[in-house]
């Protein structure tokens, strides 16, 4: 995730800003400042010095690179932010705090140190040039955190956030969640042990890899019948917080459709396999063809074969698959592939916010989530902010999120969690691929100041939905729209299925 790089000048961005609403009070976007803070530090926290040092992939960054990112994007849109607009005189947005220990342009060598915004900006440094930066190291990358963390706490103390401020709070805690989940799946790719994540529960942890009936409610099958009609997806202007690419809740006519109750289970996934699915030509489209033969792909990511049964990679060690938890790890051409030999496809992004609507949603009033607009296990919801006192089984009744689990449940799990039309698990637990390609709404505006959260993605993404089990709460509602290209298999990703007919 990256800052805008351009000079924003106070007037437009000011309006840019206008259709902001939500007021937060100062103590409880400290708090969550404060959590979430707390959170990123413990994605880190038990790995030493040589773990930090991470091979060269597409789908990793360097850790301390990461770690810097999370602290220069509240430095961008927070601290170099007053009264609702950028510093006057900046050349765009650079960042108040020097990333080696002084303020920025001060200290006896602060034209010899690279600015944040040189190290940082993930628009302005290119991916595999992240190796090769002269990175502050571990301790004074911790201290820059923390320091900025600090600045962002003690404004809010002599501040009272109107709503541009309160949705730049909100923006900077979002990017922390998507980078908390994203350490967390990196994690998952170099075999690293799971993170030692506050609020985690030692009896649920230890269920991970389990595959005993009581540990679960099983198997979910079965589809729901949604009726011919319109449907409305994305955001109603009341919505808390939104990006840009959400904006605005329109109607689309939809055929009848019959889509599944729960997402593909390992168990229905390993049929497949077993059945000589990645072998099969006819199953894959072209680019998905094209994609298993560069990967070598005869089965999904970290699985193997044991002892005639299958086994996968659960961070760091081996556990037999879990048969009533839904297939993770698996991308778009291989939803695509075991869609085909089941005679299933995917549902498209309109079809998926249509199952998972909550009673009486319509197009000005959209609930939160399938079952309204409580995020579980968190106060306020409206900021996501953990709670340490929550009731882990509370939280868990509605929706397998925030790693209390650190892993999938099973796919009937949540039943308080169901869509008005019976759908279940539609947030939580694994990211659905959709059919959609990743376009804007009819009306699409850029959301200034983070321009290029979605328009740089458009056209050759793919639509995910619901979140994930590591997906913080904020970061899980019904409208949001992730997006990845169709190649990508790290991410905590799964997929639900529709009839033909």
């Amino acid at each position: 995730m990256t800052p805008a790089t351009n000079t924003l000048a106070a007037a437009p961005f000011a309006r840019a800003l206008a259709d902001k609403h939500l007021v937060l009070s100062p103590q409880a976007l400290a708090a969550a400042v404060d959590e979430a803070h707390a959170r990123t530090l413990a994605c880190v926290a038990d790995l030493h010095d040589a773990q930090f040092e991470v091979p060269l992939r597409e789908v990793l960054n360097p850790l301390r690179w990461e770690l810097g990112h999370c602290a220069f994007f509240y430095d961008v849109f927070v601290l170099a932010v007053k009264g609702g607009a950028p510093l006057p005189g900046r050349s765009g947005l650079g960042g108040l705090l020097d990333p080696f220990g002084e303020r920025a342009g001060h200290g006896p060598d602060a034209h010899a140190r690279p600015a944040a915004a040189d190290l940082y900006d993930s628009f302005g440094v290119d991916h595999d040039d992240r190796w090769a930066l002269d990175l502050p190291d571990r301790a004074a990358t911790l201290a820059y955190m923390t320091r900025v963390r600090d600045a962002v706490v003690q404004r809010l103390a002599h501040a009272e956030p109107d709503p541009a401020q309160t949705y730049l709070h909100l923006l900077a805690l979002v990017h922390s969640d998507m980078h908390v989940e994203a350490f967390t799946y990196m994690r998952q790719t170099l075999g690293y042990p799971a993170p030692p994540l506050p609020g985690v529960r030692a009896a649920l942890r230890d269920h991970v890899g389990s595959t005993a009936s009581s540990h679960g409610a099983g198997a979910w099958g079965g589809d729901v019948a949604i009726d011919a009609g319109c449907a409305t997806i994305g955001a109603a202007p009341g919505a808390p917080f939104v990006f840009d690419n959400e904006k605005w809740a329109h109607e689309i006519e939809l055929a009848p459709f019959r889509i599944a109750r729960a997402p593909v289970t390992q168990a229905d996934f390993a049929a497949f396999v077993d059945a000589g699915g990645y072998l099969d030509r006819r199953l894959w489209s072209r680019a998905g063809w094209l994609w298993r033969g560069r990967a070598g792909a005869p089965h999904p990511v970290h699985w193997q074969r044991g002892d005639g049964t299958w086994l996968r990679r659960d961070f760091d060690r081996m556990v037999p698959l879990e048969p009533n938890r839904p297939v993770v790890h698996v991308n778009w051409h291989e939803a695509e592939a075991w869609c085909r030999w089941a005679q299933r496809r995917l549902p498209t992004e309109a079809e998926w916010e249509r199952a998972a609507a909550a009673a009486g949603d319509d197009r000005t009033r959209r609930a939160r989530r399938p079952w309204g607009d409580a995020a579980p296990g968190t106060t306020p919801a409206t900021t996501g902010a953990s709670d340490p006192a929550a009731d882990c089984t509370e939280a868990a009744a509605r929706a397998t999120l925030d790693a209390l689990r650190l892993g999938c449940s099973d796919v009937a799990d949540c039943a308080a969690g169901d869509s008005a039309a019976g759908c279940r698990q539609m947030i939580g637990n694994v990211w659905e691929w959709t059919a959609s390609p990743f376009y804007p709404y009819p009306g699409y505006v850029i959301d200034y100041p983070y321009k290029e959260y979605s328009a740089p993605w458009f056209g050759y993404r793919k639509v995910l939905k619901g979140g994930s089990w590591a997906t913080r709460p904020r970061f899980a509602y019904t409208t949001l729209r992730n997006f990845f290209p169709p190649h990508r298999n790290d991410i905590f990703a799964g997929f639900r299925t529709c009839a033909l007919d």
